[in-house]
């Protein structure tokens, strides 16, 4: 069927199998689409995925129909983020970015965050193509076996063209929605970046009756937040992409509703192919490990976007119009904005932003409790951290820490190193331990501060650059 499908020859409609998949179905991209097929038929396992196909699907389909960056909005975005970094130092105790923010273009943006994309993506991409492969070689009769393993090989390779063309798709349309590097959620730029899409900012603020330096300041402070966050946390982009790929690499595919599927198939009528791809109604259910990882994923970004959603909203205070941008965002994240619908297409997760909306109550709760710099130490360590739980419930949290209680990783950090001395032998003099203990708590407190802002930091420029 494959032989016969890219010699062209099949009974298949390719447009229509092109378009069940998410990708371009006109004749120059079916031609292109074809090629690389076949090409990637000849690859050998130890080559993997050619990922170059994502960069080049993103950044066609970002491209079309952009435009570059105006002198003027370059002049008028200069000085939204000179203000919103002045004011953000007024709002959090996390030092100034070392690098200027930048203006990006869609098709810059698509190529800038691709190398994460690829990494989130590629446990998915082998997770089906080794469950395919497993399931041919599991039900092939013992005389095609030896012709099975050829081509279950020739699946892999093309089963990961597919899907690299497929994410391509989906980050060249994200490229079009997103309006900054931290839009997503994800820490998707670099540490220390911080961009804005200037095209997409302002058909963000189309039709919302504020004015447009009102929506430029605004996003150019949650912008900076998201940043600073992440550079200052700098455990805190391993444990998101961990979180991610841990649930990923248990995804499997649903054989028999695959196999209903295949029995079913019109090959003039791809509506349900479509649709079970787009549901994910061709994986199997959630393993107990899959839900775990994912908790950990909705509870880490609902933390993220909670205490970026207060310090945007302090910081911001003397807007007008602040509560009604705000609002906006909240409303297109709630119906299914670019994280949701990227993270669903690419790994089947759904974020809840229920509990955005709780994480955001709870650092309110917290900030009220032992003020911003007690609240952003908290950024220091991930064991410092509040759960699932205070996210429920912040009261018992904001009282511990407001009478100068201990999070409760630390106890745990404690007896760690108790007992990593025990087990070297170190075993101080009477007196010593109080005074290492004290020293090591001081540390603590003050993680922070070793990325707490300077003189050299706060002068540093935080005007964008075009990219």
């Amino acid at each position: 069927m494959l032989r016969e499908l890219l010699s062209g020859s099949g009974g298949i409609d390719p447009s229509k199998l092109a378009g069940a998949a998410g990708l371009p179905s006109d004749p120059a991209s079916l031609a292109a689409l074809f090629s690389q097929l076949q090409q990637a038929m000849q690859r050998s396992e130890e080559e993997g995925i050619d990922w170059s196909l994502a960069l080049r699907q993103a950044e066609q389909r970002a491209s079309s129909g952009q435009r570059q960056v105006q002198a003027s909005e370059t002049e008028r975005l200069d000085r939204a983020f000179d203000l919103a970094a002045l004011w953000l130092d007024e709002a959090v105790d996390i030092s100034a970015l070392p690098g200027t923010p930048e203006l990006l273009t869609r098709r810059s943006w698509a190529a800038a965050t691709m190398p994460i994309w690829t990494q989130l993506a590629e446990p998915v991409a082998l997770s089906i193509a080794d469950s395919l492969t497993r399931v041919m070689s599991e039900q092939a009769p013992e005389e095609l076996r030896s012709m099975v393993q050829g081509a279950s090989r020739m699946m892999r390779g093309i089963g990961g063209a597919m899907f690299a063309m497929q994410l391509g798709q989906v980050v060249g349309q994200l490229a079009t929605e997103v309006v900054s590097g931290g839009d997503v959620g994800l820490p998707l730029l670099e540490d220390g970046r911080a961009a804005l899409l200037p095209e997409n900012v302002v058909e963000f603020g189309e039709g919302l009756d504020i004015p447009t330096d009102q929506v430029e300041l605004y996003l150019a402070v949650r912008e900076l937040a998201h940043a600073r966050l992440f550079r200052h946390a700098r455990w805190l982009r391993l444990q998101l992409i961990t979180a991610i790929t841990a649930f990923a690499r248990g995804i499997d595919v649903d054989v028999e509703r695959l196999e209903q599927l295949a029995e079913g198939f019109d090959p003039s009528n791809t509506d349900e192919l479509r649709d079970a791809v787009a549901n994910g109604a061709l994986l199997r259910p959630k393993s107990p490990e899959q839900e775990a990882a994912l908790g950990r994923l909705e509870t880490m970004l609902a933390l993220v976007e909670g205490w970026v959603d207060v310090v945007t909203a302090d910081a911001t205070s003397r807007l007008p119009k602040s509560d009604a941008v705000a609002e906006t965002i909240r409303r297109r994240r709630a119906t299914g904005g670019p994280a949701e619908s990227a993270l669903a297409t690419l790994v089947g997760l759904e974020l809840r932003p229920r509990r955005m909306r709780e994480a955001a109550a709870m650092w309110r709760a917290v900030t009220d409790a032992v003020g911003v710099a007690g609240r952003d130490a908290l950024w220091a360590h991930p064991d410092l951290l509040p759960t699932a739980a205070d996210l429920d419930d912040p009261a018992p949290l904001a009282a511990r820490l407001a009478a100068g209680g201990e999070a409760g990783g630390e106890t745990d950090a404690e007896f760690d190193e108790a007992l990593e001395a025990l087990l070297r032998g170190d075993f101080p003099a009477s007196g010593e331990a109080d005074g290492a203990d004290g020293a090591t708590a001081d540390g603590a407190g003050r993680g922070g501060d070793g990325d707490s802002a300077g003189p050299g930091d706060d002068d540093a420029p935080e005007g964008p650059r075009l990219a």
